[in-house]
């Protein structure tokens, strides 16, 4: 059987926004737009069924569920890049 992966966007949308603690800096990191990170993190919400931030008046802050998902994420995105060095 098949896992069900969630979108690869989205997971770098949520990364991004959680590490840099801001939708704005991850829109800038990312080349898109603030709206385009806010829906991709929407998304992954409604995925995993549970919020990942706390939104407050241009602040964003990780739930337990963020807090969670930041580490282990952040570590698979490290082993891609040092997957793709190694094919160079």
């Amino acid at each position: 059987m098949r896992r069900r992966l969630p979108p690869l966007n989205a997971l770098r949308a949520f990364e991004s926004a959680a590490r840099l603690c801001s939708f704005t800096k991850a829109a800038e990191e990312l080349s898109v737009t603030q709206g385009a990170i806010s829906r991709q993190v929407r998304g992954l919400e409604d995925h995993f069924g549970t919020d990942l931030f706390r939104r407050g008046h241009r602040s964003v802050e990780l739930t337990a569920a963020g807090n969670r998902l930041l580490p282990a994420l952040s570590a698979a995105f490290d082993q891609i890049m040092v997957a793709a060095e190694r094919v160079k």
